[in-house]
């Protein structure tokens, strides 16, 4: 089944080499004048960089305030931490586009839409739920008899975080972020309701191209953030290992 679903994504590599115009197999040749075209387009660069852009800056704001939110529900264990949770991970669950409409009414009332900021602030109310989700999982493998022992050792709790819980919880903090940075990076509709016209996102500029052009240029785009999805898959892949093994290795 995961096979049959991705298949057709990898129909999409070999297209943004042809080198005929439309997308069309049997390929008449192969070619890189599309990846010529695509790092050359202004358009597109600008698209490419104000995605970088947006999926760190989502990255940083979803790793911090995911890993703090996390951390406090592990502690508190409260009923209501566990409502304010069911809060927090609400955007996996409810549509984006649903959710697209009330940010874009609620920044246009504080006549904040249509800005970079609300385009982050957008993003990281998506990614936030993956890293709280990823952490809390990684928090269950933790002693807390560790913090412990580092308070009695004179640490305060801030050093205690930084040279003891944090170390040990990096791997599932980093699978966060890097979770954080690819929704960030491949979310269209948010861009489409957040974002002002000069604020275009490479998932919105690939959008566009659909519409009104469609060149294997656009194969190129589609390209680039599957290499990249791949990538981050296979990096948060290689910190699930390490953690399982760091975890077998202690005592």
């Amino acid at each position: 089944m995961l096979g049959f679903l991705l298949l057709p994504i990898l129909f999409v590599i070999p297209l943004s080499l042809s080198a005929g115009e439309f997308f069309i197999y049997p390929m008449p040749g192969l070619s890189l004048r599309w990846y010529e075209a695509f790092f050359s387009d202004r358009a597109w660069i600008s698209s490419l960089w104000s995605s970088i852009v947006v999926a760190t800056s989502t990255m940083v704001l979803a790793t911090v305030l995911g890993t703090l939110a996390a951390i406090g529900f592990w502690q508190s264990r409260s009923r209501l931490g566990m409502v304010i949770l069911v809060v927090l991970v609400s955007p996996l669950i409810i549509p984006v586009v649903v959710v697209a409409i009330a940010l874009f009414f609620f920044y246009a009332r504080l006549g904040f839409a249509n800005s970079m900021w609300s385009l982050v602030m957008g993003h990281t109310a998506i990614a936030l739920p993956l890293v709280v989700l990823t952490v809390a999982a990684t928090l269950q493998t933790y002693n807390p008899n560790l913090t412990r022992a580092a308070a009695s050792l004179g640490a305060s709790p801030v050093r205690a975080f930084f040279d003891v819980m944090l170390p040990l919880i990096a791997p599932g903090v980093a699978t966060g972020a890097l979770l954080a940075f690819a929704m960030s990076f491949d979310e269209c509709v948010l861009s489409l309701f957040l974002g002002s016209p000069e604020q275009r996102t490479l998932p919105r500029q690939l959008f566009s191209g659909l519409r009104e052009s469609i060149t294997p240029v656009v194969a190129v785009a589609a390209t680039l953030i599957i290499v990249l999805a791949s990538a981050l898959l296979l990096a948060s892949l290689l910190l699930k290992a390490r953690a399982e093994r760091l975890r077998g290795e202690s005592p």
